[in-house]
């Protein structure tokens, strides 16, 4: 297991829901919207990784990342749940 999967499945366990991988000016979009729904909001740095082995439409256990590489350090995993405050 992956420490980026350990991380995920971390998250998941304290209540958190993985919604997609965004960059700017989509992150800070994607941030207020789900706020404004009423989630809070936290957010993971995408994780440098080994060469890709799942492109070209093969399906495996890894999600595809080799349209970041030499970027990732521009792109954020957004997670949200439910705020305990509720909508404000």
């Amino acid at each position: 297991m992956s420490g980026e999967q350990t991380r995920i499945e971390e998250l998941e366990s304290r209540g958190w829901t993985k919604r997609f991988v965004a960059n700017e000016p989509r992150l800070s979009e994607a941030v207020e919207m789900y706020k404004e729904m009423g989630f809070e909001v936290h957010l993971e740095p995408l994780p440098k990784v080994a060469e890709c082995e799942t492109c070209a439409g093969s399906e495996g256990e890894a999600e595809c990342r080799i349209c970041f590489s030499g970027v990732e350090d521009q792109y954020k995993i957004i997670f949200t749940r439910r705020s305990k405050k509720g909508a404000s």
